[in-house]
């Protein structure tokens, strides 16, 4: 089969960028190796990060708005329902040490013109009643939202075929050689060929580097998370913590080669992370635990540690989560960056050859967004100026 674009990864990144290449008219195709969302895009809490733009936008924040309205396109006027809603998110702070980095980070981003507010308990129990009265205050962002991870990475491929695209699952890459002018994607089903080939392959980036011969500098990390059966309504919120993010603040430094932002290292745990809330279906789901899993061959598996300290973390914000039991656990793995930053571009010195990866723990709510950036930049040939943050050049070099 030919193809002008061909794409490697059915997960939200991939799908998004299939989709945006096919508005575009170009004749594309992706390969996905089991079923679209069967990874990490599908397997996630669902919320998607958003302060607004800024004073000056740079990548987070074209990455994190951009997203938001490709969600509301994507259900607002071409009518799939992703259960997406732009819910707002309240980040606990639970002790003086944390409400002092609060305030300085809600002061100079709101100095930068980003929409957040700190809230004390009162007025956040006004808007989420369930949350704790004796935590000192929460970070309000108004222009957070959520949707269904499966639903949403599933309408964006929809939508890519019914504009054209051919999204092909079950096609599990084993090769690729380029010969100069094209790129010869090797499937158990036949040999795929393109001139311009994009690497989506999350946390498999890579072993699809290898093939080409190339150093991808991305980890796979593993993150883990939880859910309960069905309730009422109770949780209206995208909700998270304040205590990662502060501990990151003051221990920017990472072991060599290892991504930043991790909640363990050196196998031993340095931090708390949390984020979750309530689906449609009533579940209340959260996680948060970040642990480097080099061998992404090997699927990950939800340990007993991680779901208990991510519980009792979530239950010191939301009190009634304490008699509630666990219905089940699951886990799945996301690339990360070794500097933490998306990987958004051409590859160096590779005609036609292009990757979007590194968006870590974001990837569901920074992914559409990636995506289309990627796709504008391949369709006209001009890199969007603020992709420069994210130049896979520093981190994606020939093998040695």
């Amino acid at each position: 089969m030919q193809a002008e674009v061909l794409i490697v990864g059915g997960g939200i990144a991939g799908v998004s960028t299939a989709f945006a290449l096919a508005q575009h008219g170009r004749n594309v195709a992706l390969l996905e190796r089991g079923e679209i969302a069967s990874e990490a895009s599908g397997v996630n809490a669902g919320g998607i990060g958003a302060s607004g733009w800024g004073n000056k936008p740079g990548l987070e924040s074209y990455l994190t708005m951009g997203s938001i309205d490709l969600f509301k396109t994507l259900q607002v006027d071409m009518g799939y329902d992703i259960e997406f809603r732009q819910c707002g998110g309240l980040e606990a702070v639970h002790t003086e040490g944390q409400m002092e980095y609060a305030e300085k980070r809600v002061r100079s981003l709101r100095e930068q013109g980003y929409t957040v507010e700190l809230l004390g308990p009162r007025q956040a129990a006004s808007i989420e009643p369930a949350i704790n009265p004796k935590l000192p205050g929460f970070i309000y962002a108004p222009l957070r939202g959520k949707a269904n991870p499966v639903l949403a990475t599933h309408a964006f491929a929809n939508a890519a075929e019914e504009a054209g695209a051919r999204i092909l699952t079950h096609h599990h890459v084993t090769g690729i050689n380029h010969d100069g002018n094209s790129y010869r994607v090797l499937t158990q089903q036949g040999e795929f060929v393109a001139s311009t080939l994009v690497v989506a392959a999350g946390a498999w980036s890579g072993d699809m580097g290898r093939m080409l011969g190339l150093d991808v500098s991305i980890v796979p990390v593993m993150g883990q998370m939880w859910a309960t059966a069905p309730l009422p309504p109770a949780l209206f919120h995208v909700l998270t913590s304040t205590e990662s993010y502060h501990y990151w603040s003051e221990h920017p430094s990472t072991h060599d080669g290892m991504p930043p932002s991790l909640t363990h290292e050196g196998g031993c745990r340095v931090t708390r992370h949390l984020y979750g809330g309530q689906t449609r279906s009533g579940a209340i789901a959260f996680g948060g635990d970040r642990q480097v899993h080099l061998d992404a061959a090997i699927d990950p598996a939800p340990g007993a540690e991680g779901t208990e300290v991510n519980r009792g973390h979530a239950t010191e914000v939301v009190p009634m989560l304490s008699d509630v039991p666990i219905e089940r656990t699951w886990a799945g793995l996301m690339p990360f960056s070794t500097d933490g930053a998306p990987v958004i571009g051409r590859i160096p010195k590779r005609e036609g050859l292009y990757i979007v990866s590194g968006l870590a723990s974001s990837g569901f709510g920074r992914g559409p967004m990636a995506g289309k950036l990627l796709a504008d930049y391949i369709h006209t040939g001009q890199m969007p100026l603020v992709l420069s943050e994210a130049d896979p050049a520093r981190c994606v070099t020939e093998e040695t």
